[in-house]
Formats: C-alpha cells, structure tokens, sequence
C-alpha cells in the first residue's frame, strides 16, 4: 500500500511541474507589453528588467551576455515570449523556464555564437570591442569559422578527481593541520562556465580553495624579510551559530612587470582535431595575442604544436619581433589526433636549449586536456616534468573549451611542474590571467609554500580546513624539503579558511572517546593557533620558516571585515554547489546577503559577477 502511494504521489508530483511549465508557457504568450521601447545599445539585463516591470515575470541573463548590447523596438502589443523569440532570432540567445521556481525565465547564450569568439551575431559590449580593437563584422585574423548549426557534443567526457570534503578533526588527538598552498583558479572560471550554459556545475568540478583565491582581497604588502605578508581574522560561522571561522590570508609581493627578470618561455600548443571548437582553438589564439602584447625585448618566444605529431612552428624569437609571432599564431590550425607526450618532451628541450640564468624559464601548455601521452607512460611524463621542474623549468596549464576537458589531468601536471592551472573560458578571463595577473602567472617569488597550523586544545575542540582537499600534506612532510608543495607568483594571494569549535562551544563536531594509555596537557595560552609557514626562494632548495601566532581576542573584530565577509560568501556557495554535508544552516540569500555587503569598490566586476552567478545558481539549484 505504501508503495502504491509514493508512486501516486511521483506522478502527482510530476504532473504538477508539467502543469507549472506549461502554465508559464502560457503567460509568456499571454502577457503584453504596455508600451513601447526603442532599444539602442541597451544591455540585454537592463531591457529584461523593463520587461519584468511591464510583465510582473521575472527576466534576468547570466553574466556571460548581461552587458551584451541590444537594438530592439518592443511593440507595445508584443508577448513577453514574442521579445524572447526576437532576440534568439537578432542576437542568438535562448530562454529557459526554471520548473521548480516558475516565476523565472533564464537567457543564455547559444553555442555556435559565443559573443566573446566574434563569429556569431551575438557581439561583446562595445567596451570590450574596444579594449581589443575588433570590429563585430570582421573576425580576427586567423578565425575559422565553423559549419552553421554546429552543436555541442552530446557525449560528455569530462573528468575531474573525486572530491570529499575535509572532515572534522579533534584537537587533542589531531592538533596539526598541514597543506600545500594553491593559487590555482581554474575551478572558478570552469563553474561558471557551466553556470552560463545553464547547468550546475559536477560536484567534484567545484574546489572550494580556488574559488575563494580568484578573487583578490585587501590584504597588505609585506614589508619584512619575508616575500609575502600574513593576515589573520576571526569571526563568527555564518551556517552556524555555534562555530567561528578563521580567515588566513597570505598577500605575495607586487612586482611591476618591467622589473620581472628576463622570460624563456615556449608556447606548447595542442592544434589536434579536438580543438576546432569555438571555444577552444580560436579562443586561444586571442589569448597568447595578448600575452605576446605584454612582452619584452629581453623575453624570448618558441611555439611547439602537437597533434598526430610533435613539431617546432617558431624556434626561439625575441619578443620585440611581436609581428613575427603573432603571425605564427594566426597559422595555427587544428586538426589530427592528439600526441601531448612527444610535445611536452620537445617543449621542455627547446626551454633547455634556451635556458636563461635567472630567469624566468617556463613551458605555457595550452589544451582542452584530451590528450594521450604516446609512447611513453604517463609516469615518464611525469617523472620529466619533475625533473625539469627540478632544473629551473616550470610548467603552466591553460585549460579550453566543454565536452571533453580532463581536469583532473591538467591539474596534475601543473603540480609536478610547479606552475599554475587556469581555465580560460572567455577573452575576458584570457586578459585576466595573460594581461592583469601576468606577473603572477609567469614569475614565481616563493616556491614549495607549505603552512601548518597547530591549534591550542585549552581554545579549541575542532577544527576543519574549508576545500584544499587534495592539498593536504602529512604533519611530516611540513619538514621535508624533498616534498614538493604550491608556489606563489608576483602580486598573488592566497586565503584559506578554517571552521573551528571553540572550548566554551555546546558543539561536539567530533565525538572521539579519551584516550586510555597517554593524556595531553594544554599549555595556558589565550592563543587559538600558531601559524608555520615554510617556503623556498625560486632558485634555493631549502626551506625557510615563518612563524606567527593568532590571540582569540584581538583577532576577532566586533565587525568582520569586507574580506572575511565575502571570503565566507564564496565558501558557502563552495559548500552550496557541492551540497556538503558541512554546510549546516547554509542559503544562498544568506551567501548573497554577505557577498553583497563585502562587494567594496570592485574595479573590475569580478565580486558583482560573483553575485550575479549566485543569482542564477538559485534558480537553477532544485536540491534547496
């Protein structure tokens, strides 16, 4: 019997979201507009909401064309579904009917015109159009424009390493807590990539540490010794009322680019046939553009390609001959299967060949990570990389393009070659990281960074580290210089956020009985934690020590700063998107309360995209 009524009440259940659907339907056919409006490079979010005031139906775009430029004339007789089929047919964007939150409709852009590619109708703003000097009807040099009504694929071979969030651990019988640092921020840029497609994110895609480190916070210059300085707060757990969270914030030193030593760089770039999309091969193109832009005649260039085979398409080239490597750019066409072994291995010889003493010695992989390693084993490969990295030659990622990204590959071998992972999913993402954040991208200032935090049990019961999931390191390998660990560039910063149980708190979060056989004696201190950071400089093998200590009191302000704020924002979005089972009293309208509080001044949209990406997360997020 009980069986017969959970099946009734599915397909009751189901009846009613189809109900809800097609009631929507109705009201985007039936509900008029009441006057009329002349749109002339409006943006597309700012005529949605005079829809939405004429309608009562809530409109909004995701930020990947909310800026996007619209010239559209609303009759006054037009149907709100009769605007949306006007600019899916001008400007290529499709809309969406959220089913379980009815009173909302999603636009998106399509696949085929991804305005940031400029090979559609739907163009970027006129401001990003002249930042890059590009005409809406003339596609860059070099662009491919592929057959119309091309799709994505309908297969998904995308990979990502499982993730399981940290646990809980108990003071007295686990009072350190020890991981690599991680300026990565590849996770960020990929979430919101499948957020502007209309989709949520795989759980495992989210890594909470690089989210939390895309943005940048106001943390100090260091003024000491040491090459970056170290910033500590505690305040309140927004999820819940019986915790405290911990910000730790390491601020790198800031190096103006004409200062950076001299670069050795090879562009290794895969031109194989999983490259032809869009969103891939073109798009990287703009990117190394634009990396190029920022060299000097000291620097030096070399492009190797890979794809059925390996080969040199630029020996070694001042970057003062700007013209002479772009051109070899613009040639780049994909096409083949795909080798990255044989590439990697001859990138690495000509970055050898070429070394420069001093300097910034570094191969850039560009791929969508759909690579196979071709004769050698994958432990050959890496077992190289490790070895050059050994050498002074670092290793970068750059991650492209949907459908068959392998995450959890390219992240791998950017940690074995001590260099960062990004994923460029926009030209504007490709500015950030080749343009704004060049410094810190190309130039390491402190390598195999690792911290080990001990706590005070007199002060705290529990403790756990928000995300660094596959950062974690052994309490031993803290000493071990042989251990290898994350590096730190020009200008980069790092935060971490600890969630703890202090001793006064009714919350247990751990119940681990006491021990029969040995017992621990806190030592009076009003100390909530001792902070120990090791470090190398980039052309030393052994570490060094800092050491900082953090006091229950006079880290705690009455009230949070900005960075704290919106640092605890972007982790309970993290733990929102994974649906973690630490995510307690957790909302996105508690998320988006603080992001928006914590937003400052903002310079370049990073924090009010944040947000708007919240937005769309909570209509498209059925589990809350």
């Amino acid at each position: 019997m009980k069986k017969i009524i959970a099946i009734l009440l599915i397909l009751v259940l189901s009846t009613a979201t189809i109900s809800l659907a097609g009631t929507m339907d109705n009201r985007l056919n039936s509900t008029s507009i009441g006057s009329e409006l002349q749109a002339k490079g409006m943006p597309l979010q700012e005529l949605l909401d005079w829809l939405q005031k004429q309608s009562g139906i809530q409109l909004i775009a995701v930020p990947e064309v909310a800026e996007l430029k619209i010239d559209l004339t609303v009759r006054a007789d037009q149907s709100i579904a009769a605007v949306l089929a006007a600019l899916q047919e001008k400007y290529s964007l499709t809309s969406k009917i959220n089913e379980t939150k009815m009173a909302v409709v999603l636009l998106q852009a399509d696949y085929v015109s991804d305005r940031m590619h400029y090979g559609g109708k739907a163009m970027p703003s006129m401001a990003i159009r002249e930042s890059y000097r590009i005409s809406p009807e003339a596609p860059s040099p070099g662009y491919v424009r592929p057959p119309r009504g091309i799709q994505p694929p309908q297969w998904n071979t995308e990979e990502y390493k499982t993730l399981k969030d940290n646990n809980f651990q108990d003071v007295r019988t686990s009072p350190l807590s020890t991981f690599s640092i991680d300026v990565d921020t590849a996770s960020y840029s990929n979430m919101r990539r499948f957020i502007n497609t209309g989709k949520l994110p795989p759980v495992d895609a989210v890594r909470t540490e690089e989210l939390l480190n895309y943005f940048t916070y106001n943390y100090p210059q260091p003024t000491g010794e040491h090459p970056f300085s170290v910033t500590t707060e505690v305040g309140a757990s927004p999820w819940n009322s019986d915790r405290k969270l911990v910000l730790l914030g390491i601020q790198g030193k800031n190096i103006k680019t004409e200062n950076l030593p001299p670069s050795n760089l090879v562009f290794l770039i895969d031109v194989s046939g999983s490259m032809f999309a869009q969103n891939k091969l073109p798009l990287l193109k703009t990117a190394f553009k634009m990396l190029v832009g920022q060299l000097r005649a000291q620097d030096r260039v070399a492009i190797v390609v890979y794809a059925g085979a390996a080969g040199m398409v630029l020996d070694s080239t001042p970057g003062s001959e700007k013209a002479k490597i772009i051109a070899k750019i613009d040639s780049l066409q994909a096409g083949g299967s795909t080798a990255g072994g044989a590439g990697i291995k001859l990138a690495y010889k000509i970055a050898k060949d070429k070394f420069m003493e001093g300097g910034n010695n570094r191969v850039i992989l560009a791929t969508d990570g759909d690579f196979n390693v071709g004769a050698s084993s994958e432990g050959e490969l890496t077992r190289l990389i490790e070895e050059r990295r050994n050498e002074g030659i670092f290793l970068s990622v750059l991650g492209f393009g949907m459908g068959n990204i392998k995450d959890n590959k390219m992240e791998t071998l950017a940690d074995h070659g001590n260099g960062n992972y990004a994923y460029i999913d926009n030209a504007l993402e490709a500015k950030k990281v080749m343009v704004s954040q060049m410094a810190g991208t190309m130039f390491t200032i402190a390598k195999d960074v690792k911290i080990q935090v001990e706590f005070n049990p007199a002060q705290v019961k529990s403790y756990r580290l928000i995300g660094y999931e596959n950062r974690v390191l052994a309490d031993r390998d803290f000493n071990d210089d042989r251990k290898d660990a994350g590096d730190i560039g020009a200008g980069h910063s790092v935060t971490a956020l600890y969630e703890i149980v202090t001793a006064d708190s009714p919350d247990l979060a751990t119940s681990i009985d006491p021990l029969v056989f040995q017992q621990s004696q806190a030592i009076p201190s009003s100390d909530l934690m001792q902070i120990k950071i090791r470090y190398k400089k980039p052309a030393e093998d052994t570490s060094i020590l800092m050491t900082t200590r953090v006091n229950g009191q006079s880290a705690i302000k009455a009230v949070p700063s900005d960075n704290l704020n919106f640092a605890a924002a972007v982790a309970e979005y993290g733990m929102l998107l994974r649906n973690s089972e630490f995510k307690g009293k957790s909302s996105y309208e508690q998320a988006l309360a603080l992001a928006r509080s914590a937003r400052g001044t903002d310079e370049n949209g990073y924090r009010s995209e944040f947000i708007k990406l919240m937005e769309i997360s909570q209509l498209l997020d059925t589990r809350y």
